[in-house]
């Protein structure tokens, strides 16, 4: 496979109905069915519980675990060998509609996932808040220190809530989740979230509801206390972190951990972003606002693009003040 063969991959996104979920979805552009909820909207996902498939060009069709197979580390980048090498792809990209709270949840590193969930991934993440009520809120980490034994007892006791840090948000805000945090989004947001290829999520607190078949949803307390991080007491939001601003083009830094790099970029219209994909590390590009143009194919918000590793030279234009979400994987 050359890199000329290659080319901006758009997928057909996998709904998932979670009751947590909404109709919101459907103002990022997201067809929804006629009836009931949809939570989350998979956008680029290679995972056995949902993949996309591609939408245009000659792999159209093609599931993303399909194509991954067929290029490997073409698609993906030498510096995701580790992940070529567990026959995984790396990144699931996701739009969220948090109509109601999430569980209070924790998500495993690499290691324990590995070894209590099979093949499984940790779940380091992130989310751009897109849109948001006023007053909504996240859950990130404890709001006080506090010892796994009394976390235990907080949780049989339903006396929990006292101990979760609460962080108002509001759109354009983003969060920074490494695995081990404990966390959970609140009611009256729409959410973009950029994560490791897992769905492994250890509940410790559901407010008291039930799943569709009327019972409580099921809580892993056992492996939760295992990994949550009860040193992450109070955490901030941390301010974008700017990169460069020329030609029209302002980068900012938003996370940046082992397994990818997120950055915002804000064009003004008519300017252009020019990048090379060499084969270290595939590109996904989200338009969250605007219209844009990467080489010949248009994209207006809410829409996410997957740049193979190995593509070669690409051109982002404005054809409107746009923000978009950059994500690859750092050397």
């Amino acid at each position: 496979m050359t890199q000329y063969e290659l080319y901006p991959l758009l997928f057909e996104p996998v709904l998932k109905d979670y009751i947590w979920g909404g109709r919101n979805l459907e103002k990022l552009g997201r067809k929804l069915p006629a009836e009931g909820v949809i939570a989350e909207s998979w956008e680029i996902a290679g995972h056995e519980d949902g993949t996309t498939r591609v939408a245009n060009g000659r792999f159209a069709g093609k599931l993303l675990a399909e194509l991954h197979q067929e290029l490997g580390l073409d698609l993906i980048g030498s510096r995701s060998a580790w992940a070529q090498e567990r026959g995984k792809f790396p990144l699931l990209i996701k739009l969220l509609d948090a109509n109601r709270p999430l569980s209070v949840q924790v998500h495993p590193q690499d290691d324990y996932a590995l070894e209590n969930e099979g093949n499984e991934l940790g779940k380091t993440e992130m989310w751009v808040v897109l849109q948001a009520k006023p007053g909504a809120e996240v859950i990130l980490g404890v709001s006080h220190a506090i010892s796994q034994d009394e976390f235990r007892v907080a949780i049989k006791s339903n006396q929990l809530e006292p101990h979760l840090h609460r962080i108002q948000v509001k759109a354009g805000d983003h969060i920074c989740v490494p695995a081990g945090s404990l966390h959970a989004i609140m009611d009256g947001l729409l959410i973009a979230e950029i994560q490791q290829n897992s769905n492994t999520t250890y509940r410790v607190y559901d407010w008291g509801r039930v799943g569709a078949d009327g019972r409580p949803r099921s809580l892993h307390v056992d492996k939760a206390l295992d990994v949550i991080n009860f040193e992450q007491i109070a955490p901030k939001i941390c301010p974008p972190e700017p990169i460069s601003d020329e030609n029209g083009v302002r980068r900012s830094l938003l996370c940046q951990n082992e397994y990818f790099v997120t950055e915002r970029v804000e064009m003004a219209a008519g300017s252009t972003f020019s990048g090379n994909c060499t084969g270290e590390t595939m590109e996904i590009w989200g338009v969250m606002e605007g219209v844009v143009s990467v080489n010949d194919l248009v994209l207006t918000a809410v829409r996410f693009v997957l740049l193979p590793a190995a593509m070669g030279k690409f051109a982002i234009i404005a054809q409107s003040s746009a923000t978009l979400l950059r994500s690859y994987v750092a050397a």
